[in-house]
């Protein structure tokens, strides 16, 4: 029950680009005037590539490469190059770190390869399928990435002291801005600010206790022996774990939300939960192994169905507040929304919906084309400073049913960036040029201190170039 939300499998790439870094992607390839590259040729092993004094083997690469094909990406041998300069990248942001004593917590990097591997597992269809596309077995192939993992968090963390004390004032942001080319502006497409009220089907105990009797039918039917995975995966409804016969392997008690946590955390190894209720639905879970202050689990999930009572009973809540809305003018929306809303992400938040693509920045400013298209068809008639009737809405991915009140705040039309509407997002542009020219400086530097070296087949290609550099006196090999 991942607290961002049970119906989400995140995808994970395994190899991650140092934000500083050239962009990669569009240099992969070397200069196809003179000659095309499809990657070094694939040896037994070697040395591929050599920094202070870590070594990263072609085994190495090969084996990133892998996780890149199982992550659901087209085959690309010269994508193999980008996964050298991640290396190199890693490697010298680790060695800093033993320096300055950065590190991270071994349940942690547990955490992180068990989410990658039910990633893979999915995405191969099953863990006999991934098998078969390693040529391992899942243990080994988790022993074998495991230490690469720890260091990438590692020299993530690295890369996030050397940035710390980073930071833009009024007069940077201003700055950045004088210094863009007047013809070479962003242009910021049309956004608006869209709050919302809103009322869930609530379903009496009555309603409920026929979905509570098939959750605990289901327990009562592992309890007698018939195994748990199966179960799950024929009758749990979290499509997230129910491939995986409802595992959803380590986490500590904020990766849960607080229900599930408050059960799990209370049984030991092997135990099975009673039937417990969350926002979810149903559950039952057992634990399978306990490692410090992380938990591995698996459960089974029984959604409720809406029921066409509890759905009008939800309407006629939405209907009385709006008409008291609409008779009262003094009445704040904001004030509503935080006593009245049953969407806990928008109600503490004046009701306003957040831009899903900048929520570090918690903006209010959504560009239309970003729009739920049910919330778009609202407003689209709205006038600024008005609120809708209430209208059922359907989730696109739970299909779960509600009914919401809109208010259109604001409306921005499509304009060239300036200060006086866009500080926010300049700010942001403006934060991400200082850390990265933070961060190349650093690198640039620590590539002149660091005995540096490249195999050969790998030293055509463009996005290594600033890697390959004379050896100096300061420079001292392993």
């Amino acid at each position: 029950m991942r607290k961002i939300g049970i119906f989400i499998v995140n995808i994970f790439l395994v190899a991650t680009v140092a934000q500083a870094q050239i962009d990669t992607t569009k240099q992969v390839k070397a200069d196809t005037t003179t000659k095309t590259f499809t990657g070094p040729v694939r040896t037994i092993d070697k040395i591929a590539g050599i920094v202070g004094s870590s070594i990263i083997l072609q085994s190495d690469i090969e084996l990133q490469y892998a996780q890149y094909l199982v992550s659901g990406q087209q085959p690309n041998a010269d994508f193999k190059a980008v996964l050298l300069q991640n290396q190199l990248t890693q490697k010298l942001l680790a060695q800093q770190a033993v320096i300055d004593s950065v590190q991270v917590k071994d349940e942690d990097v547990d955490a992180d390869v068990e989410r990658r591997m039910r990633s893979f597992i999915q995405r191969a269809g099953g863990q006999e399928k991934l098998e078969q596309f390693l040529g391992r077995s899942v243990i080994q192939y988790k022993d074998e990435i495991r230490p690469d993992i720890k260091e990438s968090m590692i020299a993530q963390r690295m890369r996030q002291k050397i940035t710390e004390k980073v930071n833009t004032s009024p007069q940077d942001v201003k700055r950045f801005f004088d210094l863009m080319p007047k013809d070479s502006l962003p242009t910021f497409n049309k956004e608006v600010e869209v709050g919302e009220i809103v009322f869930d089907p609530k379903m009496s105990k009555e309603e409920k206790q026929f979905y509570k009797d098939k959750a605990e039918e289901l327990r009562q039917r592992v309890k007698k022996g018939e195994d748990f995975g199966a179960l799950a995966r024929l009758y749990s409804q979290d499509p997230g774990s129910a491939p995986d016969g409802g595992d959803l392997g380590f986490n500590d008690r904020n990766g849960y939300v607080k229900e599930y946590s408050a059960v799990a955390f209370k049984l030991k190894a092997g135990e099975l939960s009673p039937v417990f209720e969350s926002d979810f639905g149903f559950h039952f879970l057992q634990v399978i192994e306990r490692r410090g202050e992380q938990v591995h689990t698996r459960h089974l999930l029984i959604v409720p169905a809406t029921t066409p009572a509890s759905l009008d009973r939800a309407k006629v809540s939405a209907d009385s507040l709006y008409t008291v809305m609409k008779a009262n003018k003094l009445i704040d929306f904001s004030s509503a929304a935080s006593l009245f809303s049953d969407n806990k992400e928008t109600k503490y938040n004046g009701g306003m919906m957040l831009n899903a693509d900048n929520v570090q920045t918690r903006s209010t400013y959504i560009p239309t084309d970003k729009l739920d298209p049910q919330v778009a068809l609202v407003i689209d008639t709205m006038k600024v400073g008005s609120i809708s009737k209430p209208t059922l809405f359907t989730d696109a991915q739970t299909g779960k049913k509600s009914y919401k009140i809109l208010y259109l705040k604001s409306v921005t039309d499509a304009h060239k960036a300036n200060l006086e509407q866009d500080f926010a997002k300049l700010k942001e542009m403006a934060m991400d040029d200082k850390l990265n020219r933070t961060v190349s400086q650093w690198f640039e530097k620590r590539r002149k201190e660091t005995f540096i070296k490249i195999d050969p087949e790998y030293q055509a290609y463009p996005i290594l170039q600033k890697w390959i550099a004379p050896v100096t006196t300061a420079q001292v090999k392993p």
